[in-house]
């Protein structure tokens, strides 16, 4: 029986596509003695696939049954998985397919010292608020056992893939899992990353150009952990377009690609998809002292959070019909209402003109009675709406003062398409948390930094260090825009209209032309083969996450 929607996205579980499971197994399991452990075995898809796997290396039936060992949170998937097994005629005990919390299990394992040679499977993803306390108390100790410190960030596949890689056989263990892309690039995956690098002697892995799991716009991974005890190989990278592309793919494959140092620490893994070369380059200009970060020229903060859009961001004309004008001030409610580089009265004016919500409803902390009586009517329909209700209003007091209204000096892109940029704010207009909020440091050239900002380096670092998700979009969090570097020698000598009317026209290759030469080739001295080279690195991580989304 399939899951209901609700119970499936609480216990975190998605059927795995039987291509994926056969591949993993048959990778992860080498010959026909490995013993075999699948640490959230759901309907039994990777324990088939692993009888199966065991058979063609040469076991009987009963030999492959007795190497088989599962576990599934959910009573009745265990029995489904159990009877699956004993179906196909291997033979498992249910001792070896039970129904328990991986976590409690996994921990009783370790401290009686046992080990598997393969271990395959699809960890569930569910966020901390989802995780029940007792499991979630187990998993963390299992993660600072090995010197992780866990978080309220941290998703439940994480504890899953430290668990399952600490019950790895030390000098010949495979693991092969499916996992969310975000272990390549969030920052709650950072420790784990770097556990992983120094746990495993070679790491493969492999992404989709289509979505696996469309429904929920989850982009994976596949990754298979080589151990071998101290040798030291590396990490490689291969992309396929669909899961159909694993049917007939030879593991062979893997010995004609380029296998890259892997760097010991909680940089993101999005930079190997990239060459060796490229990936030495970044680091190299990283370290560059003519470089500036941003946040030695501005702090980036999120944009408004109203906590109800619906009732508080509003058109000029809407404003108006409810008589509450006086009580808004100007707004930028999407990122696509910023066109090119600098942000006047005239843009704004232009928003209203179109008819985009401009104006955000800004009251105080006074009793409702000190309100205009307008603004009581409305406020009184706010909450016959039941818009008092939501999260951020119910813990305001009164929920509709909003807080933390202030103008910036720029604003910087959340989500971004194909580039990111600063915009220069020369109105007294704030923003929703859709935009980032830009502070500008005293003494610092706005308009160069807003220049500056454009160019093929920052571009480049700028897919590095963000995150992208399935439907292709690349998104910075403050914490990352400001450790985007910028060059900024040579800045102000560029033309703040000319590059501004350039970006509106959407001319960014004349942007970069002009920005490029000024600040790469002369400001920090780089050759035409260093910034082509640049070039070549964002415009490969810029497609590489726009094709899931036209996927």
């Amino acid at each position: 029986m399939k899951m209901s929607a609700t119970y499936q996205k609480l216990r975190g579980g998605y059927y795995t596509p039987e291509p994926i499971a056969n591949f993993l197994s048959e990778w992860a399991i080498t010959s026909k003695l490995c013993s075999i452990l699948e640490p959230c075995c759901g309907d039994g898809v990777f324990l088939e696939s692993s009888a199966k796997t065991l058979i063609n290396l040469g076991a009987t039936k009963q030999e492959a049954g007795k190497l088989l060992n599962g576990i599934e949170i959910d009573a009745a998937e265990a029995l489904s998985a159990y009877d699956r097994v004993r179906g196909l005629g291997f033979y498992a005990s249910k001792a070896q397919i039970q129904s328990g919390d991986f976590f409690a299990y996994c921990r009783d394992l370790l401290n009686k010292g046992v080990h598997f040679d393969a271990i395959v499977g699809n960890p569930p993803f569910i966020r901390y608020q989802n995780f029940p306390e007792e499991q979630r108390s187990i998993a963390f100790g299992i993660m600072e056992s090995a010197g992780l410190h866990p978080n309220r960030l941290t998703n439940a596949w994480v504890p899953f893939v430290v668990g399952s890689t600490l019950l790895l056989e030390s000098k010949k263990g495979r693991l092969a899992m499916v996992i969310p892309a975000e272990l390549l690039q969030v920052n709650y995956a950072a420790e784990s990353r770097h556990f992983l690098s120094d746990y495993y002697s070679k790491i493969t892995l492999m992404t989709f150009r289509k979505l696996i799991f469309g429904d929920i716009q989850q982009e994976v991974v596949l990754f298979l952990g080589e151990r071998n005890g101290h040798e030291r190989t590396g990490i490689r990278t291969f992309e396929l377009d669909g899961v159909q592309d694993l049917q007939g793919y030879e593991h062979t494959a893997f010995s004609d690609s380029e296998i890259k140092p892997l760097d010991h620490s909680t940089e993101k893994w999005t930079q190997y998809f990239l060459s060796s070369e490229e990936t030495l380059l970044l680091r190299e200009l990283r370290a560059n002292p003519k470089l500036n970060h941003a946040s030695d020229l501005i702090e980036v903060d999120v944009g408004v959070v109203t906590g109800q859009n619906d009732f508080f961001v509003l058109t000029k004309d809407r404003a108006e019909e409810l008589e509450v004008v006086e009580q808004c001030i100007p707004l930028v409610s999407r990122s696509a209402h910023l066109v090119g580089i600098l942000f006047d009265e005239k843009a704004w004016r232009e928003n209203v003109q179109n008819g985009y919500p401009a104006l955000l409803l800004n009251l105080p902390s006074a009793s409702r009675e000190k309100l205009a009586k307008s603004v009581q009517t409305y406020v009184s329909y706010g909450e016959s709406m039941e818009w008092h209700m939501g999260y951020k209003c119910r813990i305001r007091n009164p929920w509709y003062a909003v807080p933390s209204v202030w103008t910036p000096g720029g604003f910087m892109m959340r989500q971004i398409h194909n580039y990111p940029k600063l915009v220069l704010n020369a109105t007294d207009a704030t923003c929703t948390d859709t935009i980032h909020r830009v502070k500008f440091k005293p003494g610092v050239n706005k308009t160069a930094v807003a220049i500056g900002f454009l160019n093929t380096l920052t571009f480049a670092f700028a897919e590095v260090i963000g995150r992208s998700y399935g439907g292709g979009v690349l998104e910075l969090e403050p914490k990352e825009c400001e450790k985007l570097p910028i060059p900024m020698f040579g800045a102000e000598k560029l033309d703040l209209t000319e590059i501004h009317q350039l970006v509106a026209n959407g001319d960014m290759e004349r942007v970069l032309e002009i920005t490029d030469k000024v600040l790469l080739r002369d400001g920090l001295g780089l050759n035409q083969r260093q910034i082509q080279a640049l070039r070549d690195i964002w415009i490969k991580l810029r497609d590489r996450r726009n094709g899931r989304k036209r996927n």
